[in-house]
């Protein structure tokens, strides 16, 4: 029998400002789409226009940062002085591109700068030693950190021990005890007053370029060249496609499309993307992976090459590289995810989190509990252990703070750092079970009362079968770029009937949806029991992202469609279905004192 797999959010209702409606018409976007916004808590001019304006609008004054003068004034000595610099960047996508774009400010500010990327199985996360050891043999004066550094305390120490000073910039959370570094460029510093703090470790970096090629001839130019890097890094980062972050990945997909790097254009080239149709779920699915797929299975220098090299010939080579350690690291992970769904069916029930250990290549570790996260809609931490000593990469779901949680395991922990949405940690094996048990009970306790049984899902329309057109599809592109924190709109599709029902490769479920004379396609990706859920002549209700898939040169509406129910058996969706019977093709108008509120769905047909 079919039953929704989440409990269906459907969108409160909401009155529209006048002004608000007005602003958003001088911008070509129609009421139903200022509805929508309005739900995600843009509901003034201002932020309509933030959102809608010109990107460039979006970006803050990098001089806001905290310790941005400090650190300003030490590459400007290092210059005067010819010293140089060594830019230590993370491993992953977002340290990579970070790196990328430091190493490119810097050189451009008339510094020589080099890169230093860390071996994810011999140094791990933070500064390393080997990386302060190799600066001091080869007489550079400043270490940059990138995307890393604020936990550092010891490496930082060390480091002034051997007179280097280190700068540091990183979007982690910043522990109590701070390294003693001559700048700590970190918005989630508590002393901060940076605008927006959701900026990712490549986000950070470009701010700092902002800075310091402000004032030079066709610098501030240079440097909005280098969102296309902070894009990546942000999208692969899973931060908030919000605010600052929007603004970077605007600016930055414009570049990839038109003039991206040699490097980004070999590595689209050699996956087969054109670089006129990137968009963020091209970078989550098609870049970031290839970049991270170096640092998991082969040398994340290889990845950091790649964004530093104009040369098309090397680009190419690296580009072969990194396409070969992708199709690797896909085989390693389909293995880990099987067994580690093995090792968790045989533990009893974890409650609010899932915990499992085993030997897994540590590449590859993050990427099985971002899975075991997903299907399970709970917060996961993977371990691989190796020497006695377990290394585990977190990733949440359900609004759980992993930072937090691991700050609270601190005593049980030999290192760990990361955000709310991922994180790292490493502890003795012997501390394992220790550590599982008061994660659990952090993470129970972070649930609070009442959280429901199943996961949600956040529906911000509601439409009957027939409202679903082009137009609907055109209205909601608007949005663009979305992301996390500000994702496609998911809809509630109601009364169509099934009229085919497939199992299809991959562990996805198709399906052929009739309206009144014509029908259209869905696709429950990684849903493959749906298949035996439903069949011919069952009537549906779906919640489901709206798109246009083009084929032989045609195109055809699809669902992607991410739960469903028996029509009209959620109360709350039929009795929007009813009250909109007589809407379809309407058009709201904005509400005044003392009239019923116009809700998000009530809004003008496409």
């Amino acid at each position: 029998m079919l039953e929704p797999r989440f409990a269906w959010h459907l969108p409160a209702p909401i009155t529209i400002d006048p002004a608000v409606l007005a602003r958003g018409a001088n911008y070509g976007v129609s009421e139903r789409l200022v509805g929508i916004l309005g739900g995600r808590g843009i509901t003034s001019v201002a932020g309509l226009e933030d959102y809608l304006g010109p990107a460039e609008a979006g970006l803050h004054e990098p001089g806001l940062l905290p310790d941005a003068n400090q650190l300003l004034e030490r590459l400007v000595r290092a210059r005067d002085a010819a010293e140089s610099v060594l830019v230590f960047g993370d491993f992953d996508a977002d340290g990579l591109t970070g790196l990328a774009i430091m190493i490119r400010a810097l050189r451009r500010f008339g510094l020589t700068a080099e890169p230093y990327v860390p071996s994810r199985l011999e140094e791990g996360h933070g500064l390393s030693l080997r990386a302060v050891e190799v600066a001091a043999v080869a007489g550079h004066r400043v270490i940059i950190t990138v995307d890393t550094g604020s936990s550092s305390v010891s490496q930082v120490d060390e480091a002034a021990q051997r007179g280097i000073d280190v700068l540091i910039t990183d979007h982690h959370r910043v522990p109590e005890v701070q390294p003693a570094a001559l700048a700590l460029v970190n918005p989630h510093r508590s002393d901060s007053s940076y605008p927006d703090p959701r900026l990712a470790g490549s986000g950070v970096a470009f701010k700092v370029a902002q800075l310091l090629l402000a004032d030079l001839p066709g610098g501030p130019q240079t440097a909005l060249a280098l969102a296309e890097l902070a894009a990546i890094g942000t999208v692969a980062d899973v931060a908030p496609i919000l605010g600052e972050n929007r603004a970077i990945a605007r600016i930055g997909l414009e570049r990839i499309r038109t003039a991206p790097l040699v490097g980004l254009a070999a590595l689209l080239a050699r996956a087969g993307q054109a670089p006129a149709s990137v968009d963020l779920e091209t970078v989550s699915f098609v870049i970031a992976p290839r970049l991270n797929a170096a640092g998991r299975v082969g040398s994340a220098a290889d990845a950091a090459a790649l964004l530093l090299t104009d040369d098309p010939a090397e680009a190419a080579e690296l580009a072969e590289r990194l396409e070969a350690n992708n199709v690797d690291r896909r085989v390693m992970t389909r293995k880990a995810v099987l067994e580690a769904n093995a090792a968790v069916a045989s533990e009893p029930g974890d409650g609010a989190a899932t915990l499992v250990r085993g030997t897994w290549p540590i590449g590859v570790i993050g990427l099985v509990a971002a899975r075991l996260a997903e299907e399970r809609s709970r917060p996961a931490v993977v371990g691989t252990e190796l020497d006695g000593v377990i290394r585990a990469s977190c990733r949440s779901a359900g609004g759980i703070d992993l930072a937090a949680i691991l700050a609270g395991c601190d005593d049980l922990l030999t290192r760990h750092g990361g955000h709310p949405g991922a994180a790292g940690l490493e502890l003795r094996a012997d501390q394992w079970e220790a550590f599982r048990d008061r994660f659990l009970a952090l993470a129970a306790a972070s649930l609070g009362p009442g959280e429901p049984s199943r996961p949600s899902l956040n529906v911000e329309l509601v439409l009957p079968a027939m409202a679903l057109d082009y137009g609907l599809i055109a209205d909601l592109g608007r949005l663009a770029p979305t992301g996390p924190g500000n994702a496609d709109p998911l809809i509630v599709v109601g009364g169509l009937t099934v009229t085919r029902v497939r199992a299809a490769a991959g562990g996805h479920t198709q399906l052929t949806l009739k309206r009144r004379l014509d029908v259209i396609d869905g696709i429950a990706f990684g849903w493959t029991e749906l298949a035996g859920l439903v069949v011919e002549g069952d009537r549906l209700d779906v919640v489901a992202r709206p798109v246009v898939r083009s084929f032989g040169g045609y195109e055809s509406l699809q669902l992607e469609i991410r739960d469903a129910a028996p029509a009209g058996s959620n109360l709350g969706v039929a009795a929007r279905l009813a009250s909109r019977a007589d809407l379809e093709g309407s058009s709201p108008r904005p509400t005044e004192p003392g009239e019923p509120a116009v809700e998000p769905a009530v809004t003008r047909g496409g």
